[in-house]
């Protein structure tokens, strides 16, 4: 029977790390997938056993080989220490980040992070003790520098950023970071491991919203964390103390949708740079926010660091009324108005960051779209477009 892949494997591609990583059909009576645990008690043989805590089971919350199976899939694909599961990317935020800071601590925190992830700063953050500076994510490494204090503990990234798109210099802010001796926390939830390194780029902590590509069907919730050596005891006794835990049914619907992520990425990215570039040369767009194209600000540093790109982007289009807007997103007919992003219908959101940066310097003139492409024919989204691009002019001229 094969046997598992391990540790003693030469260097396996990721492709064949997202295929057989966490898996060991001859631990289960040769099936391909491992079987889905649900269960709160774990029985064991002896008194000995039971209060040496000597199983590898112990409790349905501190794990089972679902989840162990998930955490060793994404270890494996993160280049990590190990990593902890959490209920939403949300709470896969809120635990790496309280995981390192106490009161009187302080964080410096990209302004173009996710904005949920702002809120928890200036509420629980805020009210434990922690206090948080927004620098602006094109910040240079010495500008960065003279925001750091004595009680300065860690930088959050989220690369690109959320919404606005904009690439830092992420290895600039590592080198700040060890020279201050920080932990630098990440959002790597656009990229994920198979287009950007985030440990290999000096990340300690690395967050990813498995809701999203992850999973990538539209059905889970889930989070997680990879943790490098020097902050993985900590996440590890903070995680446990709090009581974190997810579901195994969301754990095993994951694991099944990780398995597919590589032909999904890059089918992703083919769709995306696709309509991305036909977007650019329409007259109702202004510009389009999206790394991977070459006109892109932040094209350069994104070709440095990573190896592909996500297929959630934004633009700025043309100023025109709310109403025009609304003609040109309520006819789409392939894109859906929703939240999140990552499974595999085409998504569409409009929105304005302009209220909740107050340290960016990307400030729009103009009303922003974010795009999510999904796996439909490009043909027929563009298509799809074009209409609700006709829908937005006649709105407009009937001003």
């Amino acid at each position: 029977m094969k046997r598992c892949l391990g540790e003693t494997d030469a260097a396996p591609g990721i492709d064949s790390r997202l295929t057989h990583a966490g898996r060991c059909p001859a631990a289960n009576q040769g099936f391909v997938n491992t079987p889905l645990y649900r269960g709160s008690t774990v029985l064991a043989p002896t008194v000995d056993d039971l209060l040496g805590y000597r199983q590898p089971f112990v409790y349905g919350r501190l794990g089972s080989p679902t989840t162990v199976a998930l955490q060793e899939t994404l270890r494996s694909l993160d280049n990590s220490a190990g990593v902890v599961l959490c209920p939403s990317g949300l709470a896969a935020i809120s635990t790496a980040l309280m995981s390192c800071l106490t009161a009187g601590d302080h964080l410096l925190m990209t302004d173009a992070a996710y904005r949920p992830a702002r809120t928890l700063c200036e509420g629980v953050l805020r009210r434990s003790g922690v206090e948080t500076t927004y620098f602006d994510p094109l910040l240079s490494g010495e500008a960065l520098r003279r925001l750091i204090r004595q009680e300065t503990r860690a930088i959050y990234l989220e690369v690109p950023g959320s919404q606005s798109m904009e690439v830092s210099d992420i290895a600039a802010i590592v080198a700040v970071a060890r020279e201050f001796n920080l932990l630098v926390i990440m959002d790597n939830t656009w990229a994920t491991p198979l287009f950007f390194d985030a440990i290999g780029h000096g990340a300690d902590l690395v967050v990813q919203a498995g809701t999203k590509y992850i999973c990538g069907h539209s059905d889970v919730m889930i989070g997680m964390v990879s943790a490098s050596p020097r902050a993985l005891a900590q996440l590890q006794k903070y995680y446990r103390e709090i009581g974190m835990c997810v579901s195994p049914d969301d754990a095993w619907l994951t694991l099944r949708g990780l398995r597919t992520l590589g032909v999904r990425l890059r089918q992703h990215q083919e769709n995306a740079l696709r309509i991305a570039t036909w977007l650019a040369t329409r007259p109702e767009v202004q510009c389009v926010w999206y790394p991977a194209l070459e006109g892109d600000p932040g094209h350069s540093l994104w070709a440095r660091d990573f190896t592909g790109a996500s297929s959630l982007f934004s633009v700025v289009l043309q100023p025109a009324s709310n109403k025009a807007v609304s003609a040109f997103l309520e006819g789409l007919r392939y894109f859906g108005l929703g939240y999140s992003w990552g499974g595999f219908e085409s998504l569409v959101l409009p929105f304005d960051c302009t209220a909740y940066r107050s340290a960016s310097s990307r400030k729009p003139v103009g009303p922003c779209v974010r795009f999510y492409i999904g796996l439909e024919d490009v043909n027929d989204l563009t298509a799809d477009l074009e209409a609700g691009f006709v829908r937005f002019n006649a709105a407009w001229d009937a001003r």
